[in-house]
């Protein structure tokens, strides 16, 4: 794959996000088709991961995205093949270090300066995509920055 084409699914990830779709929809949706998922299951698969999970404010939903795809790349296939499941997890690890140092967090609340979000499980509805959401949030940035990621992780398994 080329740098064009890793930087034009980038950009596909940051598009989706921009047209409403949640942050692991926006990642995973930009790479599906390598693994063989459309991208409408793709987004089906994604969808409870935006807000942090079910908007819990727990783990970035971009970097849910990125386990996702990292699953989908080199996750075991069979129960007992610890040495796969844990070279996945190294993958996992790895991956989520990079976005720890790029965006200072891995977890939603802690990204978008949320105080009290423990509290907020029941607060479920969606915030409206206004230009205004946009402006506040840093989220189109997170899914770029996830999208990359996994894009340089692709890259360097080619070399």
């Amino acid at each position: 794959m080329t740098n064009q084409e890793l930087d034009e699914r980038v950009q596909r990830a940051v598009d989706n996000f921009m047209a409403g779709y949640g942050c692991c929809q926006s990642v995973v949706a930009a790479f599906s088709d390598l693994y063989g998922l459309d991208e409408t299951m793709a987004k089906k698969i994604g969808a409870g991961f935006g807000g942090g999970v079910g908007r819990m404010r727990m783990m970035c939903g971009a970097v849910s995205g990125i386990v996702m795809l990292v699953g989908l790349d080199c996750g075991q296939t069979e129960g007992s093949d610890r040495e796969g499941k844990s070279a996945c997890y190294k993958v996992v690890q790895e991956l989520l270090e990079q976005s720890k140092q790029e965006n200072g967090s891995i977890i939603c609340a802690e990204i978008l300066g949320i105080q009290g979000h423990e509290k907020a499980h029941s607060n479920y509805v969606a915030s409206p995509r206004t230009a205004e959401y946009y402006k506040s949030r840093p989220c189109a940035a997170k899914v770029e920055s996830a999208a990359r990621i996994f894009a340089n992780y692709l890259k360097a398994k080619q070399q």
